[in-house]
């Protein structure tokens, strides 16, 4: 069974920077695509970034594009995911999901996905 566990969230100023890190068990983590996607209150779940299993090829929606990094370690056993963020705007308020893909489906398409971490920018 695949655990996701997201962290690094909480408060910030607009302009400021957050790093969340999402760690993973129960699959052989270097195998799978990864991402990360958010939700704010009364909205849907959207995609926010992916990146692919070797951490070779990386890709982002427009409206975090130059202001997010997403990065993975496959090295000893660290099994994480991160995403910088960087330069914060207040309409980056979200929870945020760590996901991971089995690969059947297209590049958007995951298949688990953690509990989630708060991540709120004020103005």
């Amino acid at each position: 069974q695949v655990q996701l566990v997201e962290s690094g969230g909480g408060l910030v100023q607009a302009g400021g920077s957050l790093r969340l890190s999402c760690a993973a068990s129960g699959r052989t983590f270097s195998r799978y695509r990864m991402g990360w996607f958010r939700q704010a209150p009364g909205k849907d779940r959207e995609f926010v970034a992916g990146i692919s299993w070797s951490g070779g090829s990386e890709y982002y929606a427009d409206s975090v594009k130059g202001r997010f990094t997403i990065s993975r370690d496959n090295a000893n056993a660290k099994n994480t995911v991160y995403l910088q963020m960087n330069n914060l705007k207040p309409e980056d308020t979200a929870v945020y999901f760590c996901a991971l893909a089995l690969g059947y489906g297209g590049r958007y398409e995951y298949d688990y996905w953690g509990q989630g971490t708060q991540v709120t920018v004020s103005s």
